[in-house]
């Protein structure tokens, strides 16, 4: 008995010392796993699946107050985007084409006010500046218009009116700037507003059968649900 007992004890051993070394770790990581995942990152992935977004409206302020559309980025209002650099492209258009054509008039009117003061005779045409001389019409000749009124105030004329368009046009790049500054906070404030189909305007048609006082009324009943 006790040589049966000593052969089967090196085998006990051997298989306790495997079950210690490869089984058993196993488990237990398996069970520890299993308990981690239920207790912490399962409830969290939950917890961010079921959590909707909903932007924080001075953060969406101030990203659109840092660079114009960051915050419809923000919001995810992504198809706004090109609607926003497509109207600051517009409006640096109009500031760039306004303000270079009211520099030429500019440069134009006071380099004929220049010369017309330095040869009131017209005798020194290589004397006179370009920049006024490319508003003349051709086949003219400059010097019929180096002392001419009239075309000396149409040359102001397109100074003040380029200078005050190019005005304007910084005026509206600004006013777009605060539009979309306004635009990122009310999407952000307004985020998670009600938009079902209950807060909807309502037409059926209405039937009402006639009694000894009228008689039968057709007609659209109205119902507004907000």
């Amino acid at each position: 008995m006790n040589e049966v007992v000593k052969k089967r004890s090196p085998y006990a051993i051997r298989w306790t010392v495997f079950f210690l070394l490869t089984v058993a770790p196993q488990l237990i990581y398996s069970q520890d796993a299993s308990i981690f995942m239920t207790d912490t990152i399962i409830p969290r992935l939950k917890s961010r699946d079921l959590t909707p977004f909903k932007p924080n409206p001075r953060t969406a302020t101030i990203a659109a107050a840092i660079f114009p559309g960051l915050g419809q980025a923000y919001n995810r209002q992504y198809w706004k985007l090109p609607i926003v650099y497509g109207g600051f492209m517009g409006c640096a258009y109009a500031i760039s084409w306004n303000n270079k054509t009211y520099q030429d008039y500019k440069d134009a009117y006071f380099s004929i006010m220049a010369d017309a003061k330095a040869d009131p005779t017209a005798s020194h045409p290589e004397n006179w500046s370009d920049r006024w001389q490319v508003f003349v019409p051709g086949g003219i000749d400059p010097a019929t218009r180096l002392n001419d009124g009239s075309f000396q105030s149409n040359l102001k004329r397109g100074k003040d009116y380029y200078r005050r368009y190019r005005d304007m046009s910084i005026i509206i790049t600004v006013a777009v700037y605060l539009i979309t500054i306004a635009d990122a906070y009310v999407d952000a404030q307004m985020f998670d507003f009600d938009v079902s189909p209950d807060l909807s305007f309502n037409v059926t048609p209405m039937f009402t059968p006639g009694t000894f006082y009228h008689s039968n009324i057709y007609g659209f009943s109205f119902s507004m649900n907000f």
